[in-house]
């Protein structure tokens, strides 16, 4: 699944929000209570790095630890399920410079519920329409940050 927004702020600054624990947790749903609770836990996340986040989706407590396999500032990084509720999970963060003050912020995010064919329903019936709209909440709450 691919969101794209464009905000109004450098490129530079966008990739250092986007990859920021402190703001990623101030940008998360309220309802989850997803904090960063291992690995870079405050500040930014760079190359090599993990972090692992705790969180309550459809009423159940989950850990995901994540790495960062791939970083270029300010263009892309790409972090990648180690552990976690998902069968996998690759969530590339891509960021293209429009002019000076604006940037296109691109997420691809690509996972397999666990589970086998239960799995393969759960992701078709809702899963896959929650984490587009998880993705589609955090970047237009980003968005209103950077230009505030």
């Amino acid at each position: 699944m691919v969101t794209e927004i464009s905000i109004h702020a450098p490129i530079e600054r966008c990739f250092d929000y986007a990859r920021d624990m402190d703001i990623h947790t101030r940008t998360v749903w309220k309802h989850t209570r997803e904090q960063a609770v291992a690995g870079v836990t405050t500040g930014r996340i760079g190359e090599g790095d993990t972090v692992t986040f705790e969180a309550r989706h459809f009423g159940i407590r989950q850990k995901l630890t994540s790495r960062i396999i791939e970083y270029n500032r300010p263009y892309l990084f790409v972090d990648q399920m180690e552990r976690g509720a998902f069968k996998s999970m690759r969530h590339e963060h891509s960021f293209t410079r429009i002019d000076e003050q604006m940037t296109c912020m691109r997420d691809t995010l690509r996972f397999e519920a666990p589970l086998g064919v239960l799995g393969w329903v759960a992701e078709r019936a809702f899963l896959k329409r929650y984490m587009l709209a998880f993705l589609k909440s955090r970047n237009l709450k980003l968005k209103a940050l950077l230009e505030q």
